[in-house]
């Protein structure tokens, strides 16, 4: 959509009005994230250093996503920088032998779960853009003895993997993240093989959100401020080439929990958080890149 028609309050909106340009959208998400695997790494917080960015034993996005029996023998810290807002790996139906990539794989424990469905014979990669990041959780896939995993450094907007490489994508709470999350699909249907699926966990909004939530950049780290509507984000996979979209809600936010996740803003949280109650979810994002060229 031309910049001079498109809504600024509108869910994919990257105007200087509403998110900044993106290299400050992409400085801002790296440096608070690598924050958090310096954080992790030293043993001091699993939260993400601010009140509004996703993480956090009481966070209402990210807390209880996986079942003890997945993380118990996972290290401490690929848990302890678990970001996300869903649990991709149950969403995925991995199967042995496949590849495997998680976008924007953060401290690894998508990508050591990941590892284990797929076995020896399948493979998984992680991509994330903080060094911090890729040097935690390439300590924690030595530490959980994973020999099928490789972390790759680089932006999910670029993809540093060949054409028709992989056969599903995952990803926790990331795409949201990202300022031009067109290329992320496009690159995403570019590296999957034919057939190849794409099972994502993010944070989706159903309805008009305030202007305010939108302009926060303390937000847009907090995956709630960058999030697509849904139309737009099933409208953005259909263009990008993919077949067969849906969301499935997996959590819906109300009251509650907007006002504990927009504390701290600088917004009028109580106020706030009215308008966007119910409006605001975590979701499994299922997609399939068709088997033969359309």
């Amino acid at each position: 959509m031309p910049a001079e028609n498109r809504d600024p309050s509108a869910a994919g909106c990257c105007e200087p009005t509403c998110c900044d340009d993106t290299a400050t959208v992409t400085e801002t998400v790296k440096a608070r994230y690598g924050e958090v695997a310096r954080r992790v790494a030293a043993g001091t917080t699993a939260s993400c250093c601010g009140p509004t960015c996703c993480g956090g034993a009481d966070d209402p996005i990210s807390s209880n996503l996986y079942s003890v029996d997945q993380t118990s023998d996972l290290p401490e810290t690929a848990v302890l920088a678990s970001l996300g807002c869903g649990n991709p790996t149950a969403l995925a139906e991995l199967r042995a032998g496949e590849t495997v990539l998680d976008l924007g794989s953060g401290g690894g424990i998508d990508v050591l779960l990941s590892a284990r469905r797929v076995g020896p014979t399948g493979k998984a990669y992680g991509l994330d853009m903080t060094d911090d990041m890729l040097a935690l959780a390439r300590r924690n896939a030595e530490s959980a003895g994973a020999t099928n995993v490789e972390f790759l450094k680089g932006q999910i907007e670029t993809v540093p993997l060949p054409d028709q490489s992989v056969d599903v994508i995952i990803s926790n709470c990331v795409v949201n993240l990202s300022a031009d999350k067109r290329r992320v699909l496009t690159e995403a249907f570019r590296v999957l093989k034919p057939g190849g699926r794409f099972a994502v966990s993010d944070v989706v909004i159903q309805g008009p959100v305030p202007l305010a939530v939108r302009r926060s950049m303390e937000l847009w780290v907090g995956c709630i401020a960058g999030a697509l509507e849904d139309r737009e984000f099933l409208a953005l996979l259909s263009e990008a080439g993919f077949v067969d979209a849906s969301i499935e809600p997996t959590r819906v936010y109300e009251f509650e929990d907007a006002r504990a996740f927009l504390s701290g803003s600088g917004l009028d949280a109580g106020r706030i958080a009215q308008e966007v109650s119910g409006r605001i979810m975590s979701a499994f994002v299922r997609a399939t890149k068709p088997a033969q060229p359309a």
